[in-house]
């Protein structure tokens, strides 16, 4: 990556993103850096095409725009307020509610509803680093008026957390919703994110009992009065309910949320990139149609 990318102020992502035109070359630099290869037959000859920045293949004369197979496809609004929402999103310290980015590029709320929730798709794990170390996993109701006990909740929706932890802190941070802490679903989770190796810390929850023979580290412990010795654990369930009360005030979409929650928990550290990270993600995305966003 480019020095001048590592770390954006707004002035500086001004000067670079003036208008569609410069953002659609920086698309274009990213998605034909390494060379140029035909979608439809695999060619890697090109010429340049009717519209600026544009290929056309030599052998099939298919036609590719920068944005064309990545979750820019058909964009219906400026590219430029495109790359904006991606930089409110990926520089804002607790991100951005639709309407708040809709009152900032005088657009549509649901214009912007519709693209952030594109951009969260990028911000979806790639399951290709699990938490590894000393690592807490627990499961946590979101939505409602909560119960003092059990898992039965039906006014909430469940959702299980992985903390990786270090030192006193936390370092990466993974969640799911689930249909219920049975350890079918409890262990697809911790199959997806953490590693067999890793020392695992649960409470005394039946559906972790039969994971031990996967999670060969796995310890079981009572869980104290106030959750005192799954302090880290429970500061971050309670971070997550205040971050999705105060900037998304409900909890619809809640998978994609957390995916949002734990993109921006897990870059907390290292800020610099953080724009350029996402640009990547959604270039190397496919296309997300609005109605499967619905669905």
């Amino acid at each position: 990556m480019e020095a001048r990318f590592k770390s954006l102020s707004i002035f500086e992502f001004q000067e670079l993103f003036p208008d569609d035109a410069a953002c659609l070359a920086h698309l274009a630099r990213m998605k034909w850096g390494n060379g140029f290869a035909c979608r439809k037959c695999g060619h890697g000859r090109y010429c340049a095409a009717q519209k600026p920045f544009n290929r056309q293949c030599t052998s099939c004369h298919y036609t590719e725009s920068p944005t064309a197979g990545t979750l820019f496809h058909k964009v219906k609004f400026p590219l430029v307020k495109a790359f904006w929402i991606i930089y409110y999103l990926s520089t804002s310290k607790k991100g951005m509610s639709s309407t708040e980015l809709s009152r900032k590029l005088e657009l549509r709320q649901k214009t912007c509803w519709g693209f952030k929730h594109k951009v969260m798709t990028a911000m979806r794990s790639s399951g290709k680093h699990p938490l590894e170390g000393v690592v807490e996993v627990d499961e946590a109701f979101v939505g409602g008026q909560e119960q003092a006990r059990g898992r039965g909740n039906k006014k909430k929706r469940l959702v299980v957390f992985a903390i990786e932890r270090k030192g006193r802190g936390v370092s990466r941070l993974y969640g799911k919703v689930i249909p219920r802490a049975s350890s079918k679903h409890l262990g697809e989770f911790m199959d997806a994110v953490v590693d067999k190796r890793a020392r695992v810390r649960t409470d005394g929850w039946t559906g972790y009992m039969p994971l031990k023979g996967r999670f060969k580290a796995l310890v079981q412990e009572p869980c104290q009065p106030k959750g005192a010795n799954f302090k880290e654990m429970h500061r971050i369930i309670m971070g997550f309910k205040g971050w999705l009360r105060g900037v998304h005030h409900q909890a619809v979409h809640l998978q994609a949320y957390i995916d949002e929650y734990c993109f921006r928990f897990n870059r907390s550290f290292m800020h610099e990139g953080a724009f350029q990270n996402l640009l990547d993600r959604m270039v190397a995305s496919p296309p997300r149609p609005y109605n499967t966003i619905l669905a």
